[in-house]
């Protein structure tokens, strides 16, 4: 048994599917039982570093992204960018709005402090879903000069098209559904 159907056993083993939440008919894959698993955070940490090895930086997404970001980075002895909801970061800030099913979300990295420009950069998150949420990031970080190498999350939603939403920046992901 190869590394990565290891991985894709130990997430499948420890995700928790939720029935009807957050409404009726959608079956939540809930990853919190396999980020409390020393082993299991251990080894999706491993998989998301290897798919962000030569990054500058790792950007992590408010918020299951900022705790496998910050694991991947110090993994790879980089720093981690945390990429906040609009409203959460002192100004001034960068800013990226994106649309949703159901209206619109603003994400958010400092203006001052932390320079991208030159930088490269693997996107860290928890789930892919639509894509939304990641081709916003990606817009982010490039409008502010760094160069989005790939992105890198546990588990994909593949039925919900995210994927193709992010293209043609390189998405890896550890589970598929």
């Amino acid at each position: 048994m190869g590394r990565d159907s290891e991985v894709s056993d130990l997430i499948d083993s420890l995700m928790r599917e939720v029935p009807d939440f957050p409404e009726p008919g959608v079956a939540f894959k809930d990853l919190t039982p396999l980020l409390a698993d020393a082993r299991g955070l251990a080894a999706v940490t491993d998989a998301l570093a290897a798919s962000a090895e030569g990054a500058d930086l790792i950007a992590g997404i408010d918020a299951r992204g900022f705790l496998l970001g910050a694991a991947v980075a110090l993994r790879l002895g980089t720093g981690v960018l945390a990429v906040r909801k609009g409203g959460k970061l002192p100004p001034p800030v960068h800013s990226q709005t994106y649309d949703l099913e159901y209206g619109s979300a603003t994400l958010e990295i400092p203006a001052d402090g932390t320079d991208i420009a030159g930088r490269t950069i693997v996107i860290v998150d928890d789930v892919l879903a639509t894509g939304g949420t990641v081709a916003a990031v990606d817009r982010l970080l490039t409008s502010g000069g760094a160069t989005v190498r790939n992105a890198a999350v546990v588990l994909e939603l593949t039925a919900l098209g995210g994927r193709d939403v992010v293209a043609p920046l390189e998405v890896s992901s550890l589970y598929t559904v």
